[in-house]
């Protein structure tokens, strides 16, 4: 018994210097972006819901349990040493690939508008392995490419390639759902990864010229969907899918706009509260800040989403372990790119994807995805202190 009160002792002791350790700044933008997420897709849910005479809160109570399943998982990626994940690199990339492939398989994969992307399991919950991958993909290419032989400064062509297949086998497999804003996501974080690296020029250099060669050949062999390509097209005119997409960029625009500078108040947004955009509770849950909180509720949104990459920027530089610097930039990137994406495509700056905002948006791949990426931060920050 004085035994296991001891050993019970020395593990809260060693919880605690290892929260201790944590950036809070990160830590207090990360909950401030869940609990303003979490209002918002209640009220993008709630009056719908009860006019039809269903539990109003039922987006809600499970937005929360994707949040405490994820912080959960956030914290438990803290409490391994991030320099011996290196040992579990191959077995967690494997698993991102087998996730990936089973959604191909009939039976077991779910078709949700139009992307071969998610697995069901029993009580209406789904698995998106693409979102998961993103940190299989960041933690492998770090791993290769923080390796050096023989005094190298930096990786050499051969560690640069074998990256670049630890990133495109788990591609090629999103690309057959087809999941194309994750692929775009995908690609700029393993573009960043590679640049920030220390790899020759030549190799960035190369990619960008893929990816632009890449992204002509899927549009003209018919590689993506009829409903991307409309996406695309209604993204420079949106009167050429009016009733789809087109309409969906539209009535968003019209969403944000009428919050003005203050907006309507929290729950009383006319255009939210008449359904007016599809999914806004998931892909378009920034039109819901928009109108409901106005221009100063977008900025503070906005704030705490630049307090989160200036603190994963601050933990990447103060790092002198390749390893970490490399996986932190990766999340970075990955942050960045969607965040970004998510807004624009809101704004009508960006091409329509499928693609949540970070810490906000309602779904439990992403939000366990978004929250893994933080605890990787947290992991790197608490283990460089000092």
């Amino acid at each position: 018994m004085t035994s296991l009160s001891s050993r019970t002792r020395r593990d809260f002791r060693g919880g605690s210097r290892l929260m201790s350790g944590f950036d809070h700044w990160l830590s207090g933008a990360v909950f401030g972006l869940l609990a303003i997420g979490t209002a918002l897709v209640y009220s993008s849910t709630k009056q719908w819901f009860a006019s039809n005479g269903l539990d109003p809160q039922y987006y809600l109570k499970r937005h929360l349990i994707n949040i405490v399943i994820g912080l959960l998982l956030g914290f438990g990626t803290t409490l391994i040493d991030y320099r011996l994940l290196r040992a579990y690199t191959p077995i967690v990339w494997g698993l991102g690939v087998l996730g990936l492939a089973a959604v191909l398989v009939p039976g077991i994969g779910d078709t949700v508008h139009g992307a071969r992307a998610w697995i069901a399991f029993p009580g209406g919950f789904q698995i998106q392995p693409a979102e998961l991958a993103k940190i299989s993909i960041i933690v492998g290419m770090s791993m290769i490419l923080s390796e050096r032989t023989h005094g190298e400064s930096a990786p050499n062509n051969k560690a640069v390639l074998q990256s670049l297949i630890v990133a495109g086998v788990p591609v090629l497999l999103i690309l057959a759902q087809p999941d194309m804003g994750t692929i775009f996501i995908i690609s700029a974080a393993v573009l960043t990864i590679i640049a920030t690296s220390g790899a020759s020029t030549k190799w960035v250099a190369g990619l960008l010229i893929a990816a632009a060669i890449g992204v002509f050949a899927a549009i003209n062999l018919n590689v993506i969907n009829d409903y991307q390509v409309k996406r695309l097209q209604s993204f420079v005119n949106p009167t050429v899918d009016s009733q789809g997409s087109g309409y969906q960029l539209r009535q968003a625009r019209i969403t944000v706009g009428s919050g003005g500078i203050f907006g309507t108040g929290l729950f009383n947004g006319p255009q939210t509260n008449g359904r007016f955009v599809p999914e806004q509770q998931t892909d378009f849950i920034f039109t819901v800040a928009g109108e409901e909180t106005g221009f100063l509720g977008s900025i503070i949104i906005l704030g705490l989403f630049g307090t989160v990459l200036m603190r994963a920027f601050s933990i990447a530089r103060r790092t002198s372990d390749s390893f970490g610097r490399l996986v932190c930039v990766g999340v970075i990137a990955w942050f960045t790119f969607q965040f970004f994406e998510n807004v624009g495509m809101t704004l009508g700056l960006m091409p329509m994807t499928g693609v949540p905002l970070p810490f906000m948006s309602y779904g439990g791949s992403s939000m366990f995805a978004t929250l893994i990426g933080a605890g990787l931060l947290q992991n790197v920050h608490a283990r460089s202190r000092g």
